[in-house]
């Protein structure tokens, strides 16, 4: 006779197909000495299956289910619906039902059951579930037990499961589901163990929720846990929240919410005592699986029980290292590129000669290892002021990390990683003799020179095919290098941030202006990116003259091919020229640019329509170059008012001349910042059309199945494709499905290869209720409606939105155009997003932790752009 019920006890690794993720581990933990476990049974996923078998009709709705997408919400909570009314019809074999309730005769007529589903694809190392299915507390009978254990198989296809499997690429036709019976803890608390923190991936800290009754109150968000946090056995931080209510079993079956006494609310759940023991359990459990795990309790009849154990899928990988005996230091790179996206490995391979330093490759993104940076006195205030320049936050960890006088001096000592950057000896030298000069002159003369250079690279490039094609890229690499970090163009850019800090730091001081280089930079001449945004208002200005276009680009035109679209409408070719004309420089660009696998504006116009339509609602016609004027005026006016100022003060010739060179220096230069990685940007898009081509053959040749496998071979794997017409497709296809789970994972900005990720500490002393802090990068305050997005292509600003969203590039800068304010999670002083801001003149806040979580879509927002903070209305 076939087994369909296993006691815990006996459910081992072997078995997971069988009990699902959460059968074996709980099979794991009722065997761990010392580990408190519920009795309970596991009736296996063969059950199941028995029960739904030969359902034809069943069968042709999860054909139906595993052709759909994750966007398909309609037909999943339809097919859905169906399936779970199928299964809940089901009658449970006799032979299954006699082998439940002989389990269930070993336990008390008074017990009661917690009936919690197990797939069998839940709680793996690369996926969790958590959630995604039903468990039902309380259960009172044996009938009772037997109708939810069919309440659990319908769960499979609860619309939530569904579109989980369709996003991690599970078929749907393949899953199954096992349920676990155990009898009922009835807990005074309960709550999870991470022993890990899943908001940072930090593997030195624990962190403990905990809250009265079941977790259900917090699960379902009725409650706020307390939440204590660990380290090395020591409690660092308790946020105990007011806890109104907890729920409890009820007498019925079931669950009831209770009020909590007055006096428990705002006390702690557990006393320091019982966090320590309940952190110990948490400590043993994950060293017992080998992995940081997401643990369930509950305390009862004076002891912890562990009601499941399962790994967090959510923690950044920490990078590789060729020494894993001696401590290492990482620092996303990301963070300081304003691109904290995974990229595809031919990106990674094309981005890396850019880059003046070795990198680590994990999670899909780039580190540097800063080891024997800051092992070195002078590499260690290099790395400091470099970092402060770029994103406050890095700097911050980096202060936090250099506090540990223990871990610093167990780095071990070497060469340094990073070299000099802007601020190198020979870029200052190359500073002070454009200082001394102040001629514009000089970037046109150095701006012709990159355009003959790209114009004889794309000849060449044309002509080249196979090996020859890719042994040219290979060397041409290097040359690219050679031109991102031409020491006259980053000897300007060196001039300007002297100027703007020499500006803020002596106006503050003589005439206490805050932050006046932000109004002095606005409308400058040489900035690249702030063209392009004009250009596309100018764009937007040809296309509101054609009511029909502005009907087609309202439309879904996804798939469609814009320019036969256009050709048929009145005004259409007139628009089309004009967007071919915006094209021809900057079609290269797109969001995420510094990966070369992103598809550029000139490949898939439509990217852009979003944008346009916002311009055609919002401005006027003409409005941006008004506006682009009015900044210029604003500039003009407070220098000025500055001179006139100055002149009335002891020393006032000569401060009046020292700040006049200043101003001058500051809008000759400032623009400089947006030219090295246009001209990368346009280097690469020279690349990628080439290589594309490659592709394209090696897809003729069979060697690739599309142009898009290319992407996820390195450059090397590319030059063995080429040359050999062989590739490792399963490599291809792994490298797929990792690149989405990266997707879906945050990198740190600092992490050591122990797994601790030193955060900044934000003070909040000063700021209002309800504040979040920031760095403060463009002067200003304004109030409006937050947008949160999270992809430029899907931008609908309105009129008073304020932009909220991950980072920005120079794809994103036509959005500053009608946007009121600007908030970012990445970024510093001297970053994109805040040069651009400063630039049109809008209130600014970067570093803002979660912002595009803890700010919701449509929130009122106050951006403090001087103070640095942003306020939740």
């Amino acid at each position: 006779m076939t087994t369909y019920v296993l006691n815990l006890q006996d459910i081992d690794q072997e078995k997971l197909l069988a009990a699902g993720g959460k059968g074996v581990n709980l099979g794991k933990l009722s065997r761990l000495k010392g580990i408190m476990v519920p009795d309970g049974f596991c009736v296996i996923a063969e059950a199941y299956r028995e029960a739904v078998s030969g359902n034809v009709q069943l069968n042709e709705l999860l054909a139906r289910l595993s052709l759909l997408k994750a966007g398909d919400r309609e037909s999943i909570i339809d097919l859905g619906g169906q399936i779970r009314g199928f299964i809940e019809q089901v009658q449970i074999p006799k032979d299954i039902e006699e082998q439940v309730l002989q389990a269930l005769s070993r336990f008390n007529e008074d017990d009661s059951f917690a009936v919690r589903s197990s797939a069998t694809m839940e709680d793996l190392p690369g996926v969790s579930f958590a959630g995604q299915y039903d468990t039902y507390l309380n259960v009172r009978n044996k009938a009772d037990v037997l109708l939810h254990i069919i309440k659990c198989w319908a769960s499979l296809f609860s619309e939530r499961a569904i579109t989980y499997r369709l996003q991690s690429g599970f078929d749907q036709r393949e899953v199954s589901m096992a349920v676990i019976v155990q009898k009922m803890v009835k807990p005074e608390a309960s709550g999870i163990i991470f022993t890990a923190d899943p908001t940072t991936s930090d593997r030195k800290t624990i962190s403990i929720e905990a809250g009265y009754g079941l977790g259900e109150a917090f699960v379902s968000g009725q409650v706020d846990p307390d939440v204590y946090k660990l380290q090395n056995g020591d409690i660092i931080n308790k946020s105990v929240s007011c806890k109104q209510i907890s729920i409890v079993p009820s007498s019925k079956g079931g669950t009831i919410s209770k009020e909590v006494e007055a006096e428990k609310q705002l006390s702690q759940t557990l006393s320091d005592q019982l966090i320590n023991e309940l952190a110990a359990l948490g400590r043993k459990i994950g060293s017992h699986f080998g992995n940081p795990q997401d643990i369930e309790w509950c305390f009862a009849y004076n002891q912890f029980y562990i009601l499941q154990s399962r790994p967090i899928t959510t923690l950044f990988p920490i990078p590789e290292s060729d020494d894993p005996n001696k401590p290492r230091v990482y620092m996303s790179v990301g963070h300081l590129q304003m691109m904290t996206d995974p990229i595809k490995p031919l990106g990674i391979s094309c981005f890396e000669p850019l880059a003046q330093f070795s990198f680590n490759r994990s999670g899909g993104r780039v580190f540097a290892d800063i080891t024997h940076d800051i092992s070195s006195f002078i590499g260690r205030k290099r790395l400091l002021i470099a970092a402060g320049k770029q994103d406050p936050l890095i700097q911050g960890a980096l202060k936090k990390l250099l506090e540990d006088k223990k871990f610093t001096a167990s780095l071990p000592r070497g060469k340094r990683n990073l070299k000099g950057g802007a601020f190198s000896i020979t870029a200052l030298m190359e500073a002070f003799k454009i200082s001394r000069k102040n001629d514009p002159a000089l970037i046109d003369k150095i701006l012709d020179q990159f355009e003959t250079e790209l114009h004889n690279v794309e000849q060449e490039l044309h002509a080249l095919s196979g090996e020859q094609l890719i042994d040219y890229i290979e060397a041409d690499l290097k040359k690219m290098l050679k031109m991102a970090y031409d020491n006259r163009m980053i000897g300007a850019i060196v001039v300007a941030l002297l100027a703007e800090n020499s500006l803020n730091n002596n106006l503050k001081k003589w005439l206490d202006i805050d932050n006046a280089a932000d109004t002095l930079s606005k409308s400058v001449d040489h900035n690249i990116t702030t063209a392009m945004g004009l250009a596309l208002c100018d764009l937007a200005d040809v296309v509101r003259q054609h009511p029909a276009v502005i009907e087609l680009f309202e439309g879904d035109l996804e798939g469609k091919d814009i320019y036969a679209e256009l050709e048929v409408l009145p005004g259409g070719p007139v628009v089309a020229k004009e967007i071919k004309r915006f094209l021809d420089s900057y079609g290269m660009r797109c969001p995420g640019e510094i990966d070369i696998s992103r598809t550029r504006w000139v490949e898939k116009p439509t990217l852009l329509l979003p944008m346009v339509m916002s311009n055609v609602r919002l401005l006027k016609p003409g409005e941006h170059l008004e506006r682009f004027e009015k900044g210029r005026q604003e500039a003009v006016q407070l220098e000025d008012k500055i001179i006139s100022r100055l002149k009335q003060l002891p020393w006032g010739n000569v401060r009046t001349r020292k700040v006049k060179k200043q101003i001058s220096l500051l809008r000759n230069f400032c623009g400089c910042r947006e030219y090295p990685k246009y001209y990368i940007v346009r280097r690469y898009q020279l690349y990628r059309t080439a290589l594309l081509r490659e592709a394209a053959t090696l897809v003729q040749q069979k060697t690739l199945k599309e142009q898009e496998d290319l992407f996820y071979l390195f450059y090397d794997e590319v030059v063995k494709a080429v040359k050999t017409g062989q590739v490792d497709y399963s490599l291809i296809e792994k490298r797929r499905t990792d690149y989405k789970r990266h997707e879906k994972l945050t990198p740190p900005r600092l992490i050591t290869s122990e797994g601790l990720v030193p955060a900044a500490e934000r003070s909040t002393q000063d700021l209002p209720d309800r504040a979040l802090p920031g760095i403060p990068a463009s002067g200003g305050t304004v109030k409006g409606r937050a947008r949160v997005i999270t992809e430029v292509s899907a931008a609908l600003l309105e009129k008073d939105d304020i932009l909220v969203t991950r980072f920005t590039d120079p794809s994103w800068t036509p959005l500053f155009a009608t946007a009121k304010g600007v908030v970012t999670e990445v970024g510093g002083f001297t970053t994109h997003g805040a040069i651009i801001a400063r630039e049109y003149g809008l209130p600014a806040v970067v570093g803002v932790l979660n912002a595009t979580g803890n700010i919701k879509d449509g929130q009122q927002i106050r951006v403090n752009g001087t103070a640095g903070f942003v306020e939740l209305l």
